[in-house]
Order: structure tokens, then C-alpha cells, then sequence
């Protein structure tokens, strides 16, 4: 992959199924409009926040954009439900214990 690639979230649509977002690529002089698309029912049962998915998405995308040398041959993809629990997984938020810290205990 170049180290020149600009990847540009421009916006997401809501369609009955799925939740479509839109990003512009310019690698190697070329720009290129990719769409990836998210199942409504990921949201719905919230195996997917809607504040997340770009961010899913653009992960997606950086994925194709490797194996396709910059160039991928299709310009829509979906996002699988292995790829959100991944993301899910990667992403866990910070339990309650690590933000308050046990205090230490006091040796007389």
C-alpha cells in the first residue's frame, strides 16, 4: 500500500436494510468513491454502536485497500458480522475497576 492514501468519511444514508456509508479514496493521483454497508439489525441489536461506524468501516475499507494494492477492484462492501465482533472486541470499554483504581492498604 502507498504511503500516499487519503481516506475521506463524507457521510452515512439510512436505507431500510442497512446503514450506507460513503468514503473518497485518493491514492496515486486517482480519487475513487467506495461504499460500505452495515446491517440495521447490528444496531438494532447492539452488536454495533451508530458513533462506531465509520470508524468500522474505514477499517474495512483500509483491509481492501491493502489487498487490493490501492486498487480494489469492487467499490462496495459489506460489513460481516465476524468484522463486528472483532471491532467489538477490540474496542471493549474500560472497566469500572481500572478507572478507580484500589486503594493501597496501610501497613502499621
Amino acid at each position: 500500500m502507498s504511503d500516499k492514501i487519503f481516506i475521506q468519511y463524507v457521510g452515512f444514508e439510512p436505507k431500510p436494510m442497512v446503514r450506507q456509508y460513503t468514503f473518497n479514496v485518493l491514492a496515486s493521483g486517482e480519487s475513487r468513491e467506495y461504499t460500505l454497508t452495515i446491517l440495521n439489525e447490528a444496531f438494532d441489536a447492539r452488536r454495533a454502536r451508530f458513533q462506531d461506524g465509520p470508524d468500522i468501516c474505514t477499517l474495512r475499507l483500509r483491509r481492501e485497500l491493502v489487498e487490493g494494492e490501492n486498487h480494489p477492484l469492487q467499490s462496495h462492501f459489506r460489513v460481516s458480522e465476524s468484522e463486528l465482533d472483532d471491532y467489538r472486541q477490540t474496542h471493549l470499554p474500560k472497566s469500572m475497576q481500572s478507572l478507580y483504581p484500589s486503594r493501597p492498604k496501610k501497613t502499621l
